[in-house]
């Protein structure tokens, strides 16, 4: 059986009123342009203004239309809406509400805007944000990511005294920073949120001479004095915010290399701090200059010799990629920046006696109680 043609005007339609579970098979037709007049054989005609109707989609080959104050009002119209009914009905939705009253290409270029402004907020919001955090605060988040770490740091009341010594002398704060040497032979040392800096003791016996020790450790301190602890959790929390949602290999490597940026200006931080603070001890910065030279492998001389043997083009522009995307600054630089701040013939005297010395490198030995500490 053929179907009727609808009139001009006029089209097809079904719609649920919202008030009952029943179908209603009838017309639609606009009413000048202020209404939707739903009609249907036997029933009286239903008026919807066209002010309360939203596209609710597209589904098969009909259009859904909604009630604003009648949530659970359907009406579906056929796809190929004629001229006056495409103009009076509302829009159909395709990407979503506030896209499409945007347009595509708006809606992509706030989208980008948002962003980048959201990028830039989680990229420098830490730098004066971090400072920020009362100091009580973060010894509270330190303590509670770190936890009580008294087990793992070693203790002799020589190498305790030696340690306190040293550490009066490149901190002398009067809230004391706390140090202490751990148990593992890590050649490393770290600044800790709240205040901690542990030596580990793979560096501590490294060490050729105490000044070596007083200029890490006044580095470490460094980190603590300058809030840069603080800084890099909030700076590590908005990049893994950032991070969660670039599944890009090529994403991850530039946001990485953003954040070692940071890491190498604070690092160049801490050792300003530690050079100002060992001037004002009178401790010799030339140890740490020789401990930083071990690392990179020897000392450059001016004529560009290492170790006797000249570099080539190469080496240097590797040597050159590779200190800058190293989280720290090269040890050439730092030994560089540690042995010009010494005074030319200067007799500095020395910042722990050989006793003491000897006793702090021989803590984690003496002492039978330690664990073996495994943070990382």
């Amino acid at each position: 059986m053929e179907e009727t043609a609808s009139p001009p005007g006029v089209l097809p339609a079904n719609w649920y009123d919202g008030v009952s579970a029943v179908r209603h098979e009838g017309t639609a037709r606009l009413s000048g342009e202020s209404a939707l007049v739903l009609e249907e054989a036997g029933q009286p005609a239903l008026n919807v203004p066209l002010g309360d109707l939203v596209s609710g989609g597209a589904l098969a080959s009909q259009l859904l239309y909604q009630r604003v104050s009648q949530p659970d009002f359907r009406l579906r119209l056929p796809l190929d809406l004629p001229p006056d009914f495409a103009t009076a009905l509302p829009q159909r939705r395709k990407y979503g509400g506030w896209v499409d009253r945007m347009g595509l290409g708006k809606a992509v270029i706030a989208f980008t805007a948002v962003s980048a402004a959201a990028v830039a907020l989680f990229m420098t919001a830490p730098e004066w944000l971090g400072p920020m955090v009362p100091p009580a605060w973060e010894r509270q988040i330190g303590d509670a990511m770190v936890g009580d770490l008294g087990g793992k740091l070693c203790h002799t009341p020589a190498g305790d005294a030696a340690m306190a010594k040293m550490l009066a002398a490149v901190d002398p704060a009067e809230t004391k920073v706390r140090a202490g040497v751990a148990n593992s032979g890590m050649v490393n040392a770290v600044a800790l949120p709240g205040g901690q800096v542990m030596l580990f003791d793979g560096l501590v016996q490294q060490a050729e001479t105490p000044e070596e020790l007083a200029g890490v450790l006044g580095h470490e301190v460094g980190h603590v004095r300058e809030r840069h602890v603080m800084t890099a959790i909030l700076r590590q929390f908005g990049l893994s915010i950032l991070l969660a949602g670039a599944d890009s290999g090529i994403g991850n490597t530039a946001f990485g290399i953003a954040s070692l940026g940071y890491s190498r200006e604070a690092e160049r931080e801490a050792d300003e701090y530690a050079r100002a603070r060992m001037a004002a001890a009178d401790i010799s910065p030339l140890g740490a200059a020789a401990f930083f030279e071990r690392l990179g492998g020897g000392r450059d001389d001016e004529d560009g010799q290492e170790n006797g043997e000249e570099n080539s083009e190469d080496a240097r522009e590797e040597n050159a990629l590779i200190g800058w995307i190293a989280s720290h600054p090269s040890s050439g630089e730092r030994a560089k920046a540690y042995r010009n701040a010494a005074t030319e013939g200067k007799d500095y005297p020395p910042v722990l006696t050989d006793e003491e010395f000897a006793a702090l490198q021989s803590m984690c030995d003496e002492d039978e109680d330690v664990e073996e500490f495994d943070l990382f």
